[in-house]
């Protein structure tokens, strides 16, 4: 037996000081946008005329920014998957999560205005034409896995890890505990499975009953958990060597990996002292 599961109440894979980035993120949502000073008045001056996804945001978080940015009724993007051919995978049975690929897109092309039908298939057929290519498909192939795997995977180093230097390493611990019959214990595929985006996680959040539940599944979740951008795609095919399998970034710019559990309990330990001394003290 490679791993003997020690009690959820100490251990602790992956936890990071990614709060404030999140926030960042969700306070985009979708208006992250080039406006141009043209003549013409306000109005038109305050249009929206491109739409920035940012690296990592779930499909939920780019279905609610088209929403925004084109003005529609909150859940419309959404509900047009019923009827959008999407050019994905097989094994994506129609979901393009991990697909709607980070970039920026026009509202407006050739005279044209943007639809979330226009937008949806962008931003597919900009994750195929990464994806398809032949270093990713040899890179994949190289680790025993088919690209939506390996896009899969990238969604969760996308999720993990605390800055593109770490990507790397996060892909390793990834391929290390799934070579060693280890669950992932990914604390980033219980958020998914929540829709949120959170630092603690609870022992009743380990116990849920979801295929994204990575404490009590083997192997990779059913879908990307988010969408990676290039820098995490390539952490995937090409992980950095190392014997790593566990991670936690303790404060900003100290994220610490291991292979020894008890040095990953000291560590997630000054990660926890780091967290509570942060937190604001209750007034007598």
């Amino acid at each position: 037996m490679y791993f003997n599961t020690p009690s959820r109440r100490t251990i602790r894979l992956t936890r990071r000081g990614r709060i404030a980035l999140i926030a960042a993120g969700a306070a985009l949502a979708g208006a992250a946008v080039a406006v141009p000073l043209l003549s013409g008045g306000e109005e038109e001056a305050a249009r929206p005329t491109s739409l920035v996804i940012p690296e990592g945001w779930r499909a939920s978080q780019v279905y609610a920014a088209v929403d925004k940015a084109l003005a529609l009724r909150p859940g419309s993007t959404k509900k047009s998957l019923e009827k959008l051919d999407l050019k994905l995978p097989e094994d994506a049975e129609g979901n393009p999560e991990g697909y709607l690929f980070p970039a920026t897109y026009p509202l407006e092309r050739d005279g044209k205005k943007a639809t979330p039908d226009t937008l949806l298939s962008a931003m597919v057929d900009t994750a195929n034409k990464k994806f398809s290519g032949a270093p990713i498909a040899a890179g994949a192939q190289r680790n025993a896995l088919n690209v939506y795997q390996a896009v899969t995977i990238a969604s969760i180093v996308q999720a993990e890890a605390a800055d593109k230097a770490d990507m790397g390493k996060v892909a390793r611990v990834v391929f290390n505990r799934l070579e060693r019959g280890m669950p992932l214990q990914m604390d980033s595929t219980i958020n998914y499975a929540l829709n949120r985006s959170t630092l603690r996680t609870t022992d009743a959040d380990t116990r849920i009953e979801s295929p994204y539940n990575s404490y009590q599944r083997m192997g990779l979740p059913p879908t990307p958990i988010a969408n990676p951008g290039e820098d995490a795609m390539r952490a995937a095919i090409s992980p950095a060597a190392g014997d790593w399998l566990y991670f936690v970034t303790v404060k900003p710019g100290d994220t610490r990996f291991t292979a020894d559990y008890a040095e990953h309990q000291r560590n997630v330990a000054e990660f926890n002292a780091q967290q509570k001394s942060a937190r604001p003290q209750p007034t007598k």
